[in-house]
């Protein structure tokens, strides 16, 4: 348990990866602010499990994309809790469109969603951890962060830009007791199980993995509940692959 109660906002976390995570930081004994752009049933039923586990909870809803609604998400989140120590970056969006074809529409809402979200998260969020001396900050990329995917240049540029911002932060707020590291997932079993298409990809992508398995939302959370943690105090700036041995 931790030694004293902190508050979790993950963004993106009504399923999958994000769910997750909201419940194993409930787990570890935190509140936790759970996000969703669209299917706030599914948050519902995260907060049901969280708060069997003990956890206080606040459902935000709001697009990520959207400055405006980050401010708004952050807002209510410190309304309710007077702080958010862990911000979780999580939400992202990953439609496939070849290069030649993406229109501009659809690069500004990928680099929207899943970088510029966390650069305004941060900023509302950072502010009251500086006051404290204490936070974590912990991004998800994808292996998008570290090889070129056919027909995702904007999610690519856009998880390396997230790992860009993550060693800044890491730099510039380490002093003062707030960590920022980037957890960076292999193939997850169960995602995209929406799309039958995507869900096959992922699954072809076994047979690349020295473990011989595809990996488990689960595994995700435990790699950020560490990095969440007070345990994890020392590690700053860093990207934590867990893909299973997967190379790049």
């Amino acid at each position: 348990m931790a030694d004293l109660r902190r508050t979790a906002l993950i963004t993106g976390s009504g399923k999958n990866i994000g769910r997750a995570i909201a419940l194993e930081l409930a787990r570890a004994g935190h509140n936790v602010v759970l996000n969703g752009s669209r299917d706030k049933a599914a948050c519902e039923t995260v907060a049901g499990e969280a708060e069997k586990l003990g956890a206080q909870t606040l459902i935000a809803m709001g697009d990520v994309g959207r400055a405006s609604d980050c401010k708004r998400i952050a807002g209510e989140a410190l309304d309710t809790f007077g702080a958010v120590d862990i911000l979780v970056n999580n939400a992202a969006i990953r439609p496939m469109s070849p290069f030649l074809e993406m229109d501009e529409a659809e690069w500004d809402r990928v680099l929207a969603v899943d970088l510029s979200s966390a650069f305004w998260l941060a900023r509302q969020c950072l502010p009251g951890m500086v006051d404290k001396g204490w936070g974590r900050i912990v991004n998800i990329a994808g292996m998008n962060a570290i090889q070129g995917y056919n027909g995702r240049s904007h999610v690519s540029v856009a998880k390396h830009a997230a790992w860009g911002l993550t060693k800044s932060l890491a730099k510039e707020f380490g002093g003062r007791g707030i960590s920022t590291n980037i957890v960076s997932p292999g193939p997850i079993a169960g995602d995209h199980a929406d799309d039958p298409e995507m869900a096959a990809h992922i699954e072809a992508q076994k047979g690349k993995i020295p473990l011989g398995r595809l990996g488990l939302p689960e595994e995700i959370a435990a790699a950020v509940a560490l990095l969440a943690s007070d345990a994890g105090a020392f590690i700053n700036g860093q990207m934590i692959q867990v893909n299973g041995g997967t190379q790049t």
